[in-house]
């Protein structure tokens, strides 16, 4: 390992100049990398039916291939892990990653070529680590090992050729030899799926280790600490592993958590954001003391960037890097060389800056509460509370929810203010079947709600008839579009009910 790790960090080093070329040319790296994604796939199905072999430039490109949301692909996908070849993409794509799903179906399937495993998602790692080496030469971080923490990683077969996990789990199962040397947990325990086991398991092999970076979603993690705390009766994580210097977050925001992993680590560390999804890997912080991600241009992917009153149109207009202005909200446009064309990815993003070209992620194109991984939409609260009310006899009139983050005593939470028209006549058997319903949604939910490990039963508080709209009116937004927001990943909405109607200011 003391062996390896110099001559790793020695080419994540020399990765430099390449980071610099296209931090300081995106707009000319972008376009070859549409120009080698419409060459590579103009024979597949999908390059046949839009004459990918007539286009030149981007504007043709716009122009002849509409703009996709996940239904949009799905047959093509669904034909792909039942075998099927050459439709998408031009060469075989045998893995597929499981994310949370669309309205209509409890997960989405995002497939996962060669190309996307290696020059985006594995490439993009490595360039965390070069940009990393950049601003901390003295780093020791390939001495020790690296702990990854993630969520499910079961891998499952569908035939013979074809399999799916989440994007951990895809990661983890195709990642090189030597990749294996320098993390930990062994593979075995990294693929557990049953999380109360998994828990144990990491605790007890990774505290003899001389870890030195962890990255996952916090939740996760700070699960994680607490138990390796309790077994080894230290008082801080930095007794445990003295040498962590870093820890890299991603997929739901920090700002409720680095308090507290600033208390439980019991010392200085550096915290890296990074943008990786099931679709591939978007952007990295570079600089540890500026906002925002570096957008990573040169990686298979090429982007567009659809300004938030476009959504839902038949023909939305989408802008290029030339034409983004800082602070503005847009979605993602994305074309993968995986095999997603002009995809939607969902989320909404911020330019921080345009030399170079940094994001931060605001949110998604629709409300969702998103705190610990579980993307739980509007649509799965809708359905979920459908079916709680017909299975209670209630009646909603409107609702609000969002969450309630980890603290020293308790797991994290969804707190949900509802309006009944009629009262279900016990809450407690209504709060079982919304929480049964969301499970049943939503996979990602469902994961995180698995033995209360990340997320405990959920917090229903029944509101008299009129709380919602005397704060309306106490907002002066009663009446025209306003509405109650359903859900979100602040409190703020959810506090001001609480605080307004508890303090009898709405009498």
């Amino acid at each position: 390992m003391k062996i390896l790790s110099p001559a790793i960090s020695r080419l994540a080093r020399l990765r430099l100049w390449q980071v610099q070329e296209w931090t300081e040319n995106p707009i000319l790296a972008q376009r070859e990398v549409l120009q080698h994604l419409i060459t590579a796939a103009q024979y597949t199905e999908f390059g046949r039916k839009y004459s990918f072999d007539q286009l030149f430039n981007i504007r043709q490109f716009k122009h002849t291939v509409p703009v996709h949301e996940y239904n949009d692909l799905k047959p093509y996908i669904q034909r792909m892990m039942d075998g099927e070849q050459n439709l998408l993409w031009n060469t075989p794509v045998k893995w597929f990653a499981k994310s949370s799903g669309t309205t209509s179906d409890k997960s989405k399937f995002i497939p996962v070529s060669e190309e996307s495993l290696m020059e985006t998602h594995y490439q993009g790692a490595k360039d965390v680590l070069t940009m990393y080496y950049k601003f901390n030469p003295e780093s020791d971080l390939l001495t020790g090992k690296g702990l990854v923490v993630g969520g499910s990683h079961q891998v499952n077969q569908i035939n013979d050729e074809v399999s799916f996990g989440d994007l951990s789990a895809v990661l983890l199962q195709n990642s090189p030899f030597w990749g294996h040397w320098l993390r930990t947990p062994e593979l075995s325990i990294a693929l557990m799926d049953e999380w109360e086991n998994k828990i144990e398991q990491l605790a007890a092999n990774t505290i003899p280790e001389n870890v030195t970076s962890i990255s996952g979603v916090p939740t996760w993690t700070l699960v994680l600490f607490k138990r390796i705390l309790e077994i080894t009766g230290r008082s801080c994580i930095k007794d445990v592993w003295p040498n962590l210097e870093l820890y890299i977050h991603g997929g739901v925001s920090f700002v409720p958590y680095k308090e507290q992993f600033q208390k439980i680590i019991g010392g200085d560390i550096n915290y890296l954001e990074m943008y990786n999804a099931s679709e591939g890997f978007f952007a990295a912080q570079d600089n540890p003391n500026e906002e925002g991600m570096l957008l990573f241009t040169q990686h298979g992917i090429f982007y567009e960037f659809m300004p938030l009153e476009e959504y839902g149109k038949a023909f939305p207009k989408t802008i290029g890097l030339n034409k983004v202005q800082k602070g503005v909200h847009y979605a993602m446009i994305i074309t993968t060389n995986g095999g997603l064309w002009r995809y939607i990815v969902g989320d909404t993003i911020q330019f921080t800056s345009l030399n170079p070209y940094k994001i931060k992620v605001t949110g998604r194109l629709k409300h969702y509460m998103n705190a610990f991984g579980e993307e739980v939409i509007v649509e799965n609260a809708d359905k979920a509370i459908s079916i709680a009310s017909e299975r209670t006899s209630a009646i909603v009139n409107d609702y609000t929810a969002a969450p309630v983050y980890f603290s020293e005593q308790n797991n994290g939470a969804h707190e949900w203010l509802i309006e009944f028209d009629q009262v279900p006549a016990d809450i407690k058997q209504f709060t079982y079947e919304l929480d049964n319903a969301l499970k049943n949604i939503n996979s990602d939910y469902e994961a995180k709600r698995h033995k209360d490990i990340a997320l405990r039963m959920p917090l229903v508080h029944s509101l008299p008839k009129g709380v919602f709209t005397q704060w309306l009116q106490h907002k002066s937004k009663l009446g025209g579009q306003h509405k109650i927001p359903r859900l979100s990943n602040e409190r703020k909405t959810l506090e001001e009910i609480k605080s307004l109607f508890l303090t009898a200011q709405f009498q």
